[in-house]
């Protein structure tokens, strides 16, 4: 069964624009997220974004590849 959520956009007074996508709780206790747990956002085509979860040792490693 799938969880459907909503895409929120915060406009600001520059123009600028952010865009929020909420996790279900009923979605988050299944996967145990935590508070301030990161994420990681991958777009595989138009239609498919892929969500992975950042452990100790992936944080380590992007740290890594951003220098």
């Amino acid at each position: 069964m799938g969880y459907l959520s909503k895409v929120q956009v915060i406009e600001r007074a520059r123009g600028s624009r952010q865009f929020y996508l909420m996790c279900p709780a009923q979605l988050a206790e299944a996967l145990e997220m935590q508070k301030g747990e990161e994420i990681e956002g991958v777009v595989e085509d138009k239609h498919t974004l892929v969500i992975r979860r950042q452990g100790p040792e992936r944080r380590r490693e992007a740290r890594r590849h951003e220098r």
